[in-house]
């Protein structure tokens, strides 16, 4: 059984409740002196605890996303290599290639009613990173009238590690941006969902780090050269988006910032603006000042030429950890006189799932009017 089946969350929380129902009906045998019975009591205790732990523990996974497999839980994810096709000549079938697909929720069952979204491998060309992705396809896309035309592109972002199933199961996505396009707030776009670890289990915040992986250039050259190469986007300035919660929202915005030629807009949903350094990360400057530096967002608004870009950020009064260094940020962005600033800053939210879905509507609605489809 998968660690997000729900087989699995319904049999840890009834073997929760059996130990919990156990451990009230033995205690009264067990209320006595002696090792025997000691051990007992202490066994039934930690086994209950325990018990309860991981059915919390799967049920917050099932709830934020954290996590896709057994595998990606314990850091052996393997499912990282991509098989690319190659045509009856001899040459690549190309960096992108589609491996299922699925009707959007709440959609029709043909594609030009509903949309559709396709599970891909992409495989970078220059990095050689391999990583998978889902693409949401606008209906629009799939109609006749609009065989020639060409869509706006945003890249959406996970936070760290989460998953990109989350992005479109629990996040909502493809199913909110298909209801802005019908209820007139937004153009059709494509929509490329990621996560922003692209080598698992390392949390590369977007770097090109010294020796290793090169997650930035991934994201600012190999991913846009794909997903041109294989679907209608838009391929001129200004046509591609960038959007992130988290991590991801670091990661968005940062992308915008350092790659404006690329990314037209982007957005950080509760994003913080400096890359951390900790177990998960490890090493990722290898001493070099210029990177770190630069990958200071605060650092790079006063210290480099202001981006040609617009910018989201959000927050929230109370429940957000980043409520002054937003408004720092802010206030950054707007005394570059070039960069363009918007927010979204709510009384209240915390860190979650549910803040983030409140702010994704107008999130979409903002990035779509920032976006050109020619």
């Amino acid at each position: 059984m998968g660690l997000t089946s729900d087989k699995t969350l319904l049999l840890s929380v009834l073997f929760a409740l059996l130990l919990f129902v156990g451990t009230v009906w033995l205690w009264p045998r067990l209320a006595r002196n002696g090792w025997r019975a000691v051990s007992g009591r202490i066994g039934l205790l930690l086994a209950t605890q325990l018990a309860l732990f991981v059915a919390v523990g799967l049920t917050a996974n099932q709830a934020f996303g954290f996590y896709a497999s057994w595998a990606d839980l314990f850091g052996r994810e393997t499912d990282q290599g991509v098989v690319v096709d190659h045509a009856a000549g001899g040459a690549p079938a190309g960096p992108l290639r589609v491996v299922d697909t699925r009707r959007v929720d709440g959609g029709g069952g043909r594609p030009q009613f509903g949309g559709q979204i396709q599970k891909v491998a992409v495989d970078g060309r220059t990095t050689h990173i391999a990583t998978p992705a889902y693409v949401y396809l606008p209906p629009e896309y799939f109609d006749p009238q609009y065989r020639t035309r060409t869509f706006p592109a945003a890249v959406v972002l996970t936070g760290y590690p989460g998953t990109a199933e989350a992005l479109v199961d629990k996040l909502h996505y493809p199913r909110t941006a298909r209801r802005l396009a019908e209820d007139g707030r937004m153009q059709p776009m494509i929509l490329v969902m990621m996560r922003p670890t692209v080598a698992p289990p390392r949390d590369t915040e977007c770097v090109d780090i010294p020796g290793g992986p090169q997650t930035e250039s991934f994201f600012a050259e190999d991913l846009p050269e794909a997903v041109t190469a294989h679907y209608r986007v838009a391929r001129k300035p200004g046509s591609w988006g960038v959007i992130g919660d988290s991590t991801g929202g670091y990661c968005a915005l940062k992308l915008a910032m350092h790659h404006p030629e690329v990314y037209g807009a982007g957005a950080g949903l509760s994003a913080y603006y400096k890359a951390p350094t900790d177990p998960t990360t490890g090493d990722l400057f290898h001493g070099n000042a210029t990177l770190r530096n630069e990958a200071d967002l605060h650092w790079f608004l006063k210290n480099r030429s202001a981006p040609k870009t617009s910018l989201l950020v959000t927050s929230s009064k109370v429940g957000e950890s980043n409520f002054k260094a937003t408004q720092k940020f802010i206030e950054l962005a707007k005394a570059t006189g070039t960069t363009r600033i918007s927010s979204i800053i709510l009384e209240s939210g915390g860190h979650n799932f549910n803040t983030w879905r409140r702010e994704i509507p107008p999130t979409l609605e903002w990035i779509s009017g920032r976006l050109s489809d020619r």
